[in-house]
């Protein structure tokens, strides 16, 4: 699209909603400026962070890097920040260097196989795991590596000849490896499986590779699930992450300490997951973040001296907001990001000692003092089953109890993600506010932060109680005044998107407007063409065509959409990424055929490039547009 034409989509959406400048917009949105900490400077006094600025219509993005004194001021913009931070990569004693590379390993293309046949264009597989998220398996595998600082030409791969990713794929980063304490060993993380084994396991483990004796040790070997994110603390004691089911990527997430030989779980006896943690500078407690009550906040445990003296969890902050992620420490500051449905992330710092929580950068403060914000309440619902389920209702800026309002049903993906005070860049709460939607976000089942059997609830019960509460949601906030139950819509993405799909075939006549993005239409294709099995296997209950799996069979003949297209009667929008290979291309051509042969209104709103998610800036902004332009049409 060339920018001529963007400026014009521009200046005719400025022009329809000019009475509407005083509240967000798609355009305003995408253009926030996106906070990325880098770290605290060596001597503790600073924090280095960039911010992002996307121009939609140049289709461009400029970052800047800034420091900013720690106990707050005016942040400064610097050239580099390399040389003010700790290199994690650098061992200890400033010998070695960490790095990571691709290594060629297997034959894929019909190159490989066939290097005379210089034109051919083929993949050729014999075994799973033959794409991921959005790539297809090329043969190459991505490797820790480490060399002198002071040669550099003297490499070595920690994985010789090994068929696996270090950092994990499709999301694994720095976080994936470290140094021992003693320069000694370096830590990684990989999942030491190929093929189906890959593709249906969750068995990651962390290893030591010894420099001297060149030989690798798995620390984790008796743990079958996820053992993950590796760090020391200041006394040299290891820490991680770990998940103890194999194949349930949603299993509850402890902190694992090694004391004195033994690995001890500070959080077993705790009704929660953990998100992610950092030691304290004096090795004595660990902070974390974890969900909780429909927000994510931060904790901290004391490290016992055995395991026979493990205490409760300590809650450090309370508030309508996410505690995000833990930037670092320094002294008795604690910096984090923090964010809430009005707000993106910006830095915080937490006093240790008095528990102020103190904004540290003001990114952009400007474009939401310039702006009229949304009205976030908590409310109470009553389930089916007689749950108390929290509920996040978000009312448009100006909100007038006396008019009526078309009110939208947000359908969470996951499906065991938190509905927390989010902020997102895509499914923005503020964004649809603005545009004069009331919000209804149920913390169905499924969701962590109301303890482990809510959470856990919803696997291999997909059409089963969390549909009853998002209904239950929706009939509650309806017996409102100011909501027009004549304008009721349903909207989601991935589980989100599954949700809208079979709640098309279930809704009775409540909605009158669905949306669904990258949703999984038809489960039986799902599970063939997805490539985590270890996903579908656990949630859905295996495969299909396992007769004598009472589960699946629940699963594939009840609560699959494309067995309810007959009761399809509502208009849709569906919205689907060609390179999306967690919930394949399929998915969405065959919900949009079905309704198009049904005669229902609908539309498919087709990214070529986008994976899961739509991460160009000009291809976002014309989601955003497509999606509230569908819903004045239809609401």
């Amino acid at each position: 699209m060339t920018q001529r034409i963007i400026m014009s989509i521009l200046l005719s959406i400025t022009f329809a909603s000019a009475s509407a400048q005083e509240v967000m917009t798609p355009k305003m949105l995408l253009e926030l400026n996106k906070v990325s900490a880098k770290g605290i400077s060596k001597d503790g006094k600073s924090v280095i962070y960039s911010t992002s600025k996307y121009n939609v219509a140049e289709d461009k993005k400029v970052t800047t890097v800034y420091q900013i004194p720690i106990e707050g001021g005016v942040p400064v913009e610097i050239a580099s920040y390399k040389d003010l931070i700790l290199n994690k990569n650098i061992s200890p004693n400033g010998v070695y260097e960490i790095f990571t590379k691709d290594v060629k390993l297997k034959k894929v293309t019909g190159k490989d196989f066939y290097p005379e046949i210089k034109n051919s264009n083929v993949q050729i597989y014999d075994e799973l795991n033959y794409r991921h998220w959005d790539t297809w398996e090329d043969g190459a595998y991505s490797h820790v590596f480490y060399k002198t600082t002071a040669n550099g030409d003297d490499a070595i791969d920690i994985m010789p000849n090994e068929p696996f990713d270090c950092p994990q794929k499709p999301f694994g980063g720095s976080e994936d490896y470290l140094w021992s304490p003693d320069s000694q060993n370096i830590l990684y993380v990989t999942k030491k499986l190929s093929g189906t084994a890959y593709a249906t396991s969750t068995n990651t483990n962390i290893y030591s590779y010894n420099l001297a004796s060149k030989t690798t040790t798995n620390l984790t070997e008796e743990n079958k699930g996820y053992d993950t994110n590796p760090a020391f603390s200041s006394k040299n004691q290891l820490a991680w992450l770990q998940m103890k089911r194999d194949g349930y990527e949603a299993d509850k997430n402890d902190i694992i300490v090694l004391i004195d030989g033994e690995k001890v779980n500070l959080t077993e006896d705790w009704d929660e997951t953990i998100h992610s943690f950092a030691w304290d500078e004096k090795g004595d407690k660990i902070y974390f973040i974890a969900p909780n009550f429909g927000t994510v906040q931060l904790f901290e445990i004391k490290i016992p001296t055995s395991s026979k003296k493990i205490l409760q969890p300590k809650q450090l902050t309370n508030g309508q907001f996410d505690v995000s992620s833990i930037v670092g420490q320094s002294k008795n500051l604690l910096v984090v990001n923090r964010r809430d449905m009005n707000h993106a992330n910006e830095l915080y710092t937490y006093n240790l000692k008095n528990g102020d929580l103190i904004q540290l950068s003001h990114a952009n403060d400007a474009t939401y003092n310039s702006i009229a914000l949304s009205k976030v309440e908590k409310r109470m619902v009553k389930t089916s089953d007689g749950k108390d389920m929290l509920t996040w209702v978000i009312y448009p800026p100006n909100f007038d109890p006396s008019k009526k309002y078309p009110t939208i049903l947000y359908c969470k993906g996951g499906p065991q993600g938190p509905l927390s005070q989010s902020y997102s860049f895509r499914w923005n709460y503020q964004l649809m506010a603005a545009n004069g939607y009331i919000i209804v976000a149920p913390s169905r089942r499924g969701m962590p932060g109301f303890g482990v059997e809510w959470n856990e609830q919803i696997s291999k019960d997909y059409g089963g109680q969390n549909m009853k509460d998002y209904l239950a949601a929706i009939d509650d906030i309806s017996k409102e005044s100011y909501v027009d139950t004549d304008r009721l819509g349903c909207i989601g993405a991935s589980y989100g998107g599954f949700s809208a799909f079979y709640l098309a075939g279930h809704h009775e006549g409540r909605f009158k407007s669905f949306i669904a993005h990258d949703g999984m239409f038809n489960l039986r294709s799902m599970y063939g063409t997805t490539e985590e099995l270890f996903f579908v296997n656990w949630d859905l209950g295996g495969p299909y065509w396992d007769k004598n799996n009472a589960a699946a069979q629940k699963t594939f003949n009840e609560f699959n959409p494309a067995n309810y297209v007959d009761k399809w009667d509502t208009p849709i929008l569906i919205i689907q990424g060609a390179k999306d290979y967690r919930v394949p291309v399929g998915q969405g051509l065959e919900a949009f055929q079905a309704a198009q042969l049904r005669g229902i209104k609908s539309k498919l709103l087709y990214f070529p490039e986008e994976n899961h998610w739509v991460l160009n800036g000009q291809n976002s902004f014309i989601w955003h547009t497509e999606f509230y332009k569908w819903l004045e049409e239809t609401l």
